[in-house]
């Protein structure tokens, strides 16, 4: 027996009585994933209005229409309309409240889990009896508000440590992190992991057995004797928080408020009972809604989700060529890392170098980023092998004339890189696209000797490649529109989010870069030390200082991109005097074992080697932080405006995306073109021109600016 009721226009929910358990039905019409809004709450309380009144039901079931995710979480489009904490709180009150009443419905809630549950979305699971997800690779459990600034506000705070055990609960709260089908079965935050195939009958038959009481739910474990020594006592619980505190202050330096309020949710829940915990985590969720990192947490939020539907060329957009085979010249560090993501998106991958050696290398570089990923169980052992068999090796040509795209990621030498572009054209198809991997050196000056120059572009890979999120494509006036969406819509299919910048030294992202690393060897020149201005820049928000940044990168690459800068740009992007001495003497950094800091075997970073400073000269002074900082910052941030001003950006959204993605630019600051329109173009424009009057040219003001900031405008 079944009846059916069909979620009419607009709705999101759908029901279906199958026997005695209702199926409800979650799929937001238009949208590709579902989201928990205001205008749902009023759905479910007709659900709940037919449970309460139909006696023959014995079970709900929720489960989700999209074939790929559950719920979501919240719709984050709400909270731009929200302008004060209290109206902030009250949403979390509400959706607090229908969480509740679910959890103490008449009847069980079954939550059938397939795709990903985030959010809001495990925050529902949570309230339900029981919870089956499906063992697909897709299938994933996340609290991840703190990313946006936020902390759970529908009950996650209370709910998850009492279902998982305090340290697990706050591993997954304070940073986010999503947890995979396996792993949530084993720590209890899941009931049951099933085929996708079968979820939708295992839950109806899960909700029935609750229903008639032949199935009981099962109870949160202990989670071991770890568990009961620190998590079931007060002093115990004690120690927990306090170590929870001191990790988050560590890797967060205070600028992320959320992660603290989260903290304080769950400790309240632990000292006032569920309700009083329930009350200081809205209280919370409304202070965390409106602060200024949330927004510029949300607004990265959503310039990543348009980026994601941007095609890279104005409208209208040709449809993207398809790519199914890659070649990758050079198996180097470079070459292999982008090799080790293609192959993972089945795709065929042929790696050239100049002997069977250095191809050797980068077969062990891309199997270690796999191992990686298997070690964690992340990949199955069969898709470990499946992965290396998609890619051969190569010290000549052969191959290349099927392939769809290829990669050059040669040294950073021009002569050798129009020698390969010489060598691979004629054996390449006419509508194969060709990709330097280049991080200074203009793309046109690379085309200069293309047979096919509109197939010519660039695609800029961040190092590590597997680690790093950025893609920055580079076109010239004469790339193909064809070209450049095939590059991107693959750059997508890697996982990469993808800026597009027009063709000139160093791009965008090194450019500023740059600017930026130049202004820190500068204040060595003049005695800073290594450690104050690091200090100085990671306080600010900077994942690393830049000299250590400059270590991790090699300080042979920075040498490079130096000089091609200073060449292009003059003496305002001219090295030190510090970075020249260092870079003559050959030191490397991380990679060479020696560069300004220590490293040991395993290429850990030490303490400062000393004999720099026998180097780089000069007695070491003390130079104010805050010095420090807008000196480096400033100089970022002007030659970000000036790649806007100059067309190398498509639009201050590009740039923001870019520089957080790219080159660490604090995230909770949003961005440089979110910095100026957070200080104001007239306050940055005076403290440019005061240090234009110490160090002219460096700080001369973009033109842009000056005009922003003498009509009172900002970037968004």
């Amino acid at each position: 027996m079944s009846d059916e009721t069909r979620a009419g226009t607009g709705q999101t929910l759908s029901t279906e009585l199958v026997d005695d358990v209702l199926v409800v039905t979650i799929d937001k019409p238009g949208e590709a994933v579902n989201t928990l809004s205001t205008n749902l709450l009023g759905e479910f309380e007709g659900v709940f209005l037919r449970v309460n009144e139909d006696v023959l039901i014995k079970g709900v079931v929720l489960i989700s229409g999209k074939p790929d995710g559950f719920i979501a979480g919240a719709d984050i489009e709400q909270f731009l309309e929200i302008t004060t904490a209290a109206e902030a709180e009250r949403v979390s009150r509400l959706g607090q409240d229908l969480l509740n009443r679910m959890e103490k419905l008449r009847v069980p809630v079954v939550a059938a889990i397939h795709g990903a549950c985030l959010g809001g979305g495990l925050e529902t699971a949570l309230a339900c009896r029981y919870r089956i997800c499906t063992d697909h690779p897709k299938t994933s459990l996340a609290l991840p508000e703190v990313q946006l600034g936020l902390i759970p506000g529908m009950g996650g705070t209370q709910r998850l440590p009492r279902r998982v055990g305090l340290q697990a609960a706050l591993d997954m709260i304070l940073t986010g992190r999503a947890i995979r089908a396996k792993k949530a079965l084993q720590m209890g935050l899941v009931d049951e992991m099933v085929h996708p195939a079968i979820l939708r009958e295992i839950a109806i038959d899960r909700a029935r057995g609750l229903g008639d009481g032949t199935r009981k739910a099962s109870r949160p474990s202990n989670h071991g004797a770890t568990s009961l020594l620190l998590e079931h006592n007060p002093i115990g619980r004690g120690v927990v928080f306090k170590k929870a505190r001191a990790s988050v202050m560590e890797k967060t330096h205070g600028h992320y408020p959320a992660p603290l309020a989260a903290l304080e949710a769950v400790q309240a829940g632990y000292s006032r009972g569920v309700e009083g915990g329930l009350r200081e985590e809205s209280r919370l969720f409304g202070e965390m809604a409106v602060t200024d990192v949330s927004h510029q947490l949300v607004f990265l939020f959503f310039a990543s989700n348009s980026l994601k539907k941007d095609p890279g060329v104005d409208a209208p957009a040709p449809p993207p060529r398809p790519i199914k085979k890659l070649a990758v010249m050079g198996a180097g560090f470079m070459g292999a890392g982008i090799a080790s993501i293609a192959v993972q998106q089945g795709t065929l991958v042929r790696l050239k170098d100049t002997d069977t050696a250095r191809i050797g290398k980068g077969f062990a570089a891309i199997a270690g980023v796999l191992k990686e990923r298997f070690t964690r169980r992340q990949i199955t052992r069969q898709q470990f092998d499946d992965y290396l068999s998609l890619v051969g090796g190569t010290t000549d040509y052969s191959g290349f004339g099927s392939a769809d795209l290829v990669i050059e990621a040669v040294f950073e030498d021009i002569a050798l890189k129009h020698k390969v572009l010489e060598e691979v054209e004629p054996v390449i198809n006419d509508s194969t696209i060709y990709a330097s991997n280049t991080s200074t050196i203009p793309i046109g000056r690379i085309a200069e000797v293309a047979q096919r120059p509109d197939r010519v572009l660039g695609m800029h890979f961040f190092s590590p490649v597997h680690r790093m999120p950025l893609l920055e494509v580079i076109v010239t006036p004469m790339t193909a529109p064809e070209a450049t969406v095939s590059a991107v819509a693959y750059g997508k299919k890697l996982g990469k989010t993808v800026i597009v910048v027009n063709d000139g030294p160093g791009f965008y992202t090194t450019r500023t870069l740059s600017a930026y690393m130049n202004e820190a060897g500068r204040l060595l020149d003049e005695g800073a030390s290594i450690e104050s201005i690091d200090t100085a820049l990671v306080d600010f928000g900077f994942p690393v200082g830049p000299i250590t940044l400059l270590d991790e990168v090699g300080i042979d690459v920075g040498g490079k991109v130096g000089l091609v800068l200073a060449e292009a740009f003059g003496p305002r992007m001219a090295p030190s005097d510090a970075m020249r001495r260092v870079v003559s003497t050959g030191r490397t950094g991380r990679k060479g074992g020696k560069g300004f800091y220590r490293y040991d075997e395993s290429g850990t970073k030490g303490q400062v080697d000393d004999s720099i400073y026998e180097l780089i000269g000069g007695q070491r002074r003390e130079i104010p932080a805050q010095e420090i900082v807008q000196r480096c910052v400033l100089a970022m941030v002007n030659e970000a405006v000036r790649c806007l001003e100059e067309g190398i950006l498509r639009s201050a959204r590009d740039g923001d995306i870019g520089a957080v993605f790219g080159i660490g630019f604090p995230p909770f600051r949003g961005g440089p073109f979110r910095y100026v329109d957070s200080v104001g173009a007239h306050r940055i424009v005076e403290q440019l021109e005061e240090l234009n009057a110490r160090f002219q040219p460096r700080f001369e003001p973009a033109q842009l600016l000056i005009e922003m900031a003498r009509a009172r405008r900002s970037f968004y």
